[in-house]
Formats: structure tokens, sequence, C-alpha cells
């Protein structure tokens, strides 16, 4: 699959902006909590919702089945994310759900789960949520000056509190680890 032309550089943009309704510089972390509040949505873990025994039990059936979900109720975004993930892959799952949000996807697909039904995005959604979720994380200009600091994926997912997979994700798609070692050749 990939994602519509102009999209990857529409959603650069959008991260930019977002940053800047937020008061921060392209280079700046990005608090996920801060932009819930920004775009009124609500976050809850689902510890606050089930009994984490039953969240081990999902994990246990299948792994990695849940790691977020976004509800609407009365008109407000409620997103759930899964205490058992690490930190830095709830602040994805968060970044991920977002942009759902903002790109104003439809929960269009029913799928099933061990005899529940649930509703989704269709793929192409889910490619799009991925692509701007990571943008918003770590937009170019950032990876670029974390990079000229000598900055690799590691160094930028311990500084920006994302996972090492997804700073490895947006350093080698943008481009920047192309740049970087043909800069130092």
């Amino acid at each position: 699959m990939t994602l519509p032309r102009g999209f990857k550089a529409a959603a650069e943009r959008r991260a930019l902006e977002l940053r800047a309704q937020l008061g921060l510089t392209p280079a700046d972390p990005l608090d996920m909590a801060a932009v819930a509040d920004h775009l009124e949505m609500k976050i809850v873990s689902a510890a606050a919702l089930v009994d984490v025994a039953r969240l081990e039990e999902l994990e246990r059936l299948q792994a990695f089945a849940f790691s977020a979900v976004t509800f609407e109720i009365k008109g407000r975004p409620f997103i759930v994310t899964n205490p058992l993930r690490p930190p830095a892959r709830i602040v994805s799952d968060l970044a991920h759900e977002m942009s759902h949000i903002l790109l104003k996807h439809d929960l269009s697909e029913v799928s099933e789960f061990d005899g529940v039904p649930f509703r989704t995005c269709r793929p192409d959604e889910e490619e799009q949520a991925t692509a701007l979720g990571g943008t918003l994380l770590l937009p170019r200009p950032l990876l670029i000056r974390a990079a000229a600091k000598g900055m690799g994926p590691d160094e930028i997912a311990s500084r920006f509190a994302v996972s090492i997979e997804m700073a490895r994700f947006r350093y080698n798609t943008t481009g920047v680890g192309k740049q970087v070692r043909a800069s130092r050749r």
C-alpha cells in the first residue's frame, strides 16, 4: 500500500502547525497530554476501566492485539491505552490514534476477535495514521537538527521519549539517515 501523493509533505506541515499552536518549536519534544488537551481529547488507561488481569489474559490469547482504541462519547474523543505497553510505545499509540481523528477517519471496517465484533479503519487509513503519527512525534526538521548534533536513532528515542523503533522508522523513511551518511563521506 502507498500513501496518496503529497501525503508525507502535508503530514510534515500539519506536524509543524500543531507544534506552533502549542507554542513549540519544530525541535521541541511533543507532550501527548498537552496535545490531547489542545485537541479536546481525553486519554484513559484501560486499567481505569477493566481489571489489568483481563488485559494480561488478552495479551496471552493474542500478543499485541490491543494497544489503543478511540471511542467518541457525546462528541468527545476518548483514547484508551494499554498500560501493559512501555511508555514510549504508548506515546506512539497515542499519536496514531490522534492521527485518525485529525484525518477524520471513519470506523467503517468490522473485525472480530474471539467472537467479539469491533470497528476499525481501512488498511489505507491505518497506513496514513501511522505516517502522520510518526511525523507528529518526530517531524523532519527535528530529525535534521538532532542528526546535525550527532544524534542517531537511539539518542533521538531517548531525548524525545519515543520508542527506538519509531525513531529508526522516521530517521530512515525521511531520508535523514541517508543525508547524514552522505555528509560524512
